[in-house]
């Protein structure tokens, strides 16, 4: 194999260069690519660059031979997807243009693979390719056992865009829960700083203590209806992207930890004769469309919500259609 020169097309621009190139040379993997990156082999238009350079449409990435490098490995044949989960699949799309797709993903749905995972999302989307010239691509994520509104890029360049507008916060996003005990203030923002830490029971996140090198994290929150204290429904609109952010504000910040979430509220996190599925509901987000305009979509509520709400009588608007508004 001679060395390669690649232009950047016109939608890839604003890309990272390691996802840039595991798009075009899927057999070099990040291993490769980072001692490549390190001896000066692989070059964006002549000059020496890092794997989170952000390229530009037209710039030109030189690829060197690597045929024979060891640390290169053959593309990884997709795994087919199973024809009941391609059906499930094909029934969580909420919206469908030509750059954007949206799911509404269900409780329990691992966005990605990790440590004992071996059915998720990712390895699945070659089932939502439908009729777009490639499949589509996660440019965000939702908690295994958070549901509700997901995004995917159908296009390199709509996947470039809409990660930028989540990774720049310019993306709108509400949540529902349903918690224990009522907030008081019954509306407000939350600051309170995170940190991730380990533990026996795996890794979760907590309030900085003063003096730690905490994470800033903000939610603004307003209660929507609540039950003589005993529980309350409420809004969640995250202004920061921290690992279980709401979770931890809801139960630390608030002292409301929400309905069945064990990890941060123990066993006072349940209430007998209620789903035991987390009651945290990705319900809506308006982003700003790869094409212009922004759209607005929405996410019924999971069954298990469902019945939690009739249970304590609190009743759901309907859900909105999506829609494009400029």
């Amino acid at each position: 194999m001679t060395v390669q020169l690649k232009k950047v097309a016109a939608d890839e621009g604003d890309t990272r260069l390691d996802r840039w190139l595991k798009r075009h040379v899927p057999a070099l993997t990040q291993g490769a690519v980072q001692k490549m990156l390190r001896t000066g082999q692989i070059r964006v238009d002549g000059k020496r660059a890092e794997a989170n350079t952000r390229l530009e449409a037209g710039q030109e990435v030189r690829i060197p031979p690597f045929t024979e490098n060891p640390n290169a490995a053959l593309p990884r044949t997709p795994k087919p997807v199973d024809e009941r989960d391609a059906k499930a699949l094909l029934r969580m799309i909420i919206h469908k243009d030509a750059e954007v797709l949206v799911l509404d993903k269900p409780h329990g749905l691992p966005v990605q693979g990790g440590p004992g995972i071996t059915r998720h999302l990712d390895g699945m989307l070659d089932a939502l390719q439908l009729d777009a010239a490639e499949r589509p691509r996660l440019v965000h994520r939702l908690d295994r056992d958070t549901s509700g509104v997901l995004v995917l890029a159908r296009t390199v360049g709509a996947a470039s865009k809409l990660a930028a507008a989540f990774r720049t916060r310019e993306v709108e996003k509400t949540y529902w829960a349903v918690v224990l005990g009522e907030p008081s203030p019954p509306a407000g923002r939350i600051n309170m700083a995170l940190i991730r830490q380990g533990g026996p029971r795996g890794e979760r996140t907590a309030p900085a203590e003063q003096g730690e090198d905490g994470v800033h994290a903000i939610t603004d929150f307003r209660t929507l209806d609540a039950v003589r204290r005993k529980a309350a429904w409420i809004e969640m609109k995250p202004l920061t992207g921290r690992t279980h952010q709401l979770r931890v504000h809801a139960a630390e910040a608030l002292g409301c930890p929400i309905l069945a979430d064990g990890k941060y509220g123990g066993q006072a996190a349940h209430m007998e004769g209620l789903p035991a599925e987390l009651h945290l509901h990705a319900r809506a987000l308006r982003l700003p469309h790869p094409t212009g305009g922004y759209l607005e979509v929405a996410a019924p509520l999971p069954q298990h919500m469902k019945e939690t709400f009739a249970f304590f009588g609190f009743e759901a608007p309907r859900t909105p259609k999506p829609r494009r508004v400029s």
